[in-house]
């Protein structure tokens, strides 16, 4: 209503076809199109039914100065009478953004450079509404691993969601991007918000690209899904675990005591996902079922033997107490017998009784995190199965 009443804005009058002749002309003529070479003498009452154009007061070369580049300008070329609200009542954003940042009182803008070309369109826009500039920052663009050019979904961009998606922290997320272009002027790399907000200056804002390399990301996660208290683990984890997984390990009471395990293992959660999905948790919350040939050590043909061993480890760690058991403590008491009979004949079966997978943690390991009781119930089991 402002630019309105003030004669700095008015109704297109063209159709499209009018406006494709304009365009193929200047294009004959090896011109740019600009719309003010075209702006009607007299101005129509805006009847909201077209688009509302801006007319650009002064037709001037205009300069600023940038947070990051210093000194920039621009030409008359980059002004033009541009659309402020499509036929729709929709209004662009050249328009909205400049109202927007003004009623929530932004003071800083940051953008990529190829905003340069567009920023007189913005001053005559300030200018005519009588707002205050912000302080433009021109950002240095996110380039490939190979930093030939600016990173595209061509070269694996991807949407910031689909990041999260795959078990990515807004923490870590926050740090590798800050990194981009920006350096705190020592050899620090990993902040916390709070630390990146004490840290950042404008100053230190680069002027030439950074790669994004997603290898560096993954390793900024870990080192932030390291630095987690259990409790946040935990809610991130259920996050990526099945309801049925969750719910069997806080039943069986090992989920905090799973967190360490997970924790060394992930670079992102939604590796817990696949590990979920191949079975990697459900031993910790319930005893396996198998057979005897898969606690035979390398095929070995004497079932009794290996019955013997495992009833052995039963009578080691029977006098454990509670308080004491954990894998150190196991490990400890069961590595003499490993050397007197056998490391792989000792622990391939006490680690397949406790798991019932080819693969999976050390038994001491499992043991520790499945507790005391658990733990002969399941070697009695394989005894059993043995004999």
């Amino acid at each position: 209503q402002k630019l309105l009443k003030e004669g700095l804005a008015y109704p297109d009058p063209y159709t499209e076809e009018e406006l494709s002749a304009f365009r193929e002309k200047a294009e004959k003529e090896k011109k740019p199109f600009l719309f003010r070479n075209h702006r009607p003498v007299a101005f129509k009452e805006w009847d909201g039914k077209v688009p509302l154009r801006f007319k650009v007061p002064v037709v001037k070369r205009y300069a600023w100065e940038d947070a990051v580049r210093g000194n920039l300008e621009a030409g008359e070329e980059a002004l033009d009478d541009f659309v402020l609200l499509k036929a729709d009542g929709y209004p662009t954003y050249n328009f909205a953004h400049i109202i927007d940042d003004h009623e929530m009182g932004v003071t800083h803008v940051f953008r990529g450079d190829e905003f340069i070309s567009s920023t007189p369109r913005f001053l005559s826009v300030y200018e005519a509404l009588d707002f205050e500039r912000p302080v433009f920052a021109t950002t240095p663009p996110i380039l490939r691993g190979d930093r030939t050019k600016k990173l595209g979904k061509r070269d694996g961009a991807k949407d910031i969601l689909e990041y999260r998606e795959e078990g990515y922290l807004p923490e870590a997320m926050m740090n590798f991007l800050a990194l981009i272009g920006w350096h705190p002027g020592n050899d620090q790399e990993l902040f916390t918000e709070q630390e990146l907000l004490i840290a950042f200056s404008l100053d230190q804002i680069q002027k030439s690209g950074g790669a994004f390399d997603e290898a560096k990301l993954r390793w900024f996660n870990r080192e932030h899904i390291l630095r987690l208290s259990a409790e946040r683990f935990i809610s991130y984890a259920k996050d990526f675990l099945s309801e049925q997984t969750t719910r069997a390990l806080s039943q069986a009471g090992v989920f905090e005591s799973l967190v360490p395990l997970m924790r060394e293992r992930i670079q992102t959660f939604g590796e817990l996902r696949d590990m979920d999905a191949a079975g990697e948790f459900s031993f910790y919350a319930e005893a396996p079922e198998y057979d005897a040939t898969g606690l035979l050590y390398k095929g070995d043909p004497d079932p009794k033997a290996t019955a013997e061993r495992l009833k052995k480890l039963y009578v080691i760690l029977q006098n454990v107490p509670e308080s004491q058991w954990h894998d150190k403590t196991i490990k400890d008491l069961v590595w003499p017998l490993t050397e007197k009979e056998g490391r792989g004949e000792v622990l391939w079966p006490f680690r397949y009784a406790l798991s019932g997978k080819e693969k999976s943690p050390d038994p001491f390991t499992i043991a520790g995190i499945i507790g005391k009781n658990e733990t002969h119930h399941r070697l009695e089991k394989a005894v059993s199965v043995l004999t």
